[in-house]
């Protein structure tokens, strides 16, 4: 019989929490009085709060997060209104800092901030036994981490097969980046690396194929990072047709000889590592106290691109302090020469507890009300160049990052990407009004469009290139726009399509769906 609900609400249904799995795994003796149920933050709240009160546990914890904590709010409210005598346990980094005026911890019944893996059933064992803590908040304990029961015994067969599966060989963050939560740490721990790898190699066996590290600081220690990537070559070696992902946050300034060489013999498709660049303005970098070394970034970054097989997901953050829109289009400008895959384009967002919070006068900083709290203005950068970067972060997303425009795309963007995608920004807004919720096809028509009459590029450059592009989606029919459809063109998409067949347009890649969010 439940007794204990583990929940909350994930941005969509592929990702798998991590953390509710860490607190079931440690419940020591209500380990079978305790279920995790998952919902999304596409479901509405009576559908939610039904479910909960059908599955009647005694004792509620809820993950708050930035990107559900408007949900989750009203989830409690409507809970601790229907069922006052249900308790309402909260964690997450949404209500660990400046929650004494949050609406949802005021309805709650209790609050641990931080690290729950220990204090979250020490506080149930209490409830359970009819103890009331005397603290309605409470600081989590933080145990070394060989006390910690790892969590991956809790992901299902299906989370394996349909979900992405998080995993941490660490926790903590030794930099100080005034933006991030792992600032607070100040300090990296290291799970015991024989358990963490009999873990993975657990998963790996239960055929988990695509591991998500979600460590802030991968690549650090030399010979903790080398003992986990020789561990995953040797399933490689093993197995060369069993296709492995691995997903890295990687420290781009800190990349040694020996792991260089790790990173050569890992073949296409296999590697991603995300890096935060985050800006390239030196001022900037002082004033959050970040301190990349930019020269050995970039050598790093280069080898990785010109060197390896790795696909390399880089940051950059609009609206940090003392940088205006042409600083922060110089460093868009320097990063896209390094060649990256992706450039993930960003808007400074005031995360509770951070230190960027120190700057809010001194710049003028004012974010808005409402999560996920991103920056409307500051002294640098005023509400409509603000916003002009948020839509410009969309578009670039829709049109560079999605793989959907490779031809095109140096067409469109050159030597100067800031410059024209500023320029294609402001003609796709006009044209649309919107900058969401556009069907590919019409995408494609207008960024054609733009290239034409806007650019005058070539008639036969064009031609060709939005030909290769437009095929690659598997759309059917050639828009008129385009003019006459190349002679070869049917029997081209007639192919492509052949080779697809039996995959289902939800189950495609993001580049070949047919609809834009």
């Amino acid at each position: 019989m439940m007794k204990i609900l583990l929940t909350t609400l994930n941005a969509r249904y592929s990702h798998a929490s991590l953390g509710l799995r860490y607190l079931k795994a440690n419940m020591a003796e209500l380990y079978d009085v305790t279920e995790i149920v998952e919902y999304t933050i596409q479901q509405s709240v009576d559908e939610i709060v039904e479910n909960i009160e059908k599955l009647n546990p005694q004792i509620v914890g809820f993950g708050v997060y930035i990107w559900n904590i408007e949900q989750t709010t009203k989830i409690v409210q409507t809970l601790k209104v229907l069922r006052p005598e249900m308790k309402i346990v909260l964690g997450g980094p949404e209500v660990s800092y400046e929650y004494e005026d949050q609406p949802i911890v005021q309805r709650a019944d209790f609050l641990i901030t931080g690290w729950g893996d220990i204090s979250f059933p020490e506080l149930c064992r209490q409830l359970l036994s009819g103890l009331r803590p005397m603290e309605k908040v409470i600081v989590g304990i933080q145990p070394p981490l060989d006390e910690i029961i790892l969590p991956y015994d809790e992901y299902t067969e299906e989370d394996i097969k349909q979900r992405t599966v998080y995993v941490e060989a660490s926790r903590g963050c030794p930099f100080t980046c005034e933006f991030c939560l792992s600032s607070l740490d100040k300090k990296a721990w290291s799970f015991p690396l024989p358990k963490f790898m009999q873990a993975m190699d657990k998963l790996y066996l239960k055929g988990l194929r695509q591991y998500k590290f979600v460590d802030r600081t991968f690549n650090l220690k030399t010979d903790f990072t080398t003992t986990i990537l020789t561990f995953f070559l040797d399933k490689l070696a093993r197995q060369p047709e069993d296709k492995l992902f691995l997903h890295f946050e990687l420290v781009p300034d800190h990349l040694s000889d020996e792991l260089k060489e790790l990173i050569l013999q890992f073949p296409e498709g296999s590697l991603q590592f995300e890096i935060g660049i985050q800006t390239l303005n030196l001022t900037t970098q002082k004033h959050i106290s970040r301190r990349t070394n930019l020269l050995k970034a970039e050598e790093n970054i280069r080898w990785l691109v010109e060197k390896s097989h790795v696909h390399l997901h880089v940051d950059l953050i609009a609206g940090l302090p003392a940088e205006d829109l042409a600083s922060f289009g110089e460093g868009m400008d320097r990063l896209y020469a390094w060649k990256p895959h992706e450039i993930q384009l960003g808007i400074l967002k005031r995360l509770k507890g951070t230190p960027i919070i120190r700057h809010t006068d001194p710049f003028g900083f004012k974010y808005s009300p409402e999560p996920p709290f991103s920056v409307m203005e500051n002294n640098d950068v005023n509400f409509e160049e603000m916003n002009h970067m948020k839509r410009l972060a969309k578009y670039w997303d829709l049109v560079i990052n999605s793989g959907r425009f490779k031809h095109i795309e140096p067409l469109l963007l050159e030597s100067t990407p800031f410059a024209n995608m500023t320029n294609l920004t402001n003609w796709l807004y006009k044209h649309l009004g919107r900058s969401h919720a556009i069907r590919l096809e019409k995408l494609f028509e207008l960024v054609y469009e733009y290239l034409k009459d806007i650019k005058k590029v070539p008639a036969d450059i064009l031609k060709n290139a939005v030909t290769e592009d437009f095929l690659r989606t598997g759309i059917q029919g050639w828009p008129k726009v385009f003019g006459e459809a190349p002679e070869d063109w049917k029997e081209r998409l007639s192919v492509m399509n052949k080779s697809r067949q039996g995959n289902s347009e939800a189950s495609l890649p993001k580049r070949q769906q047919r609809h834009v969010e």
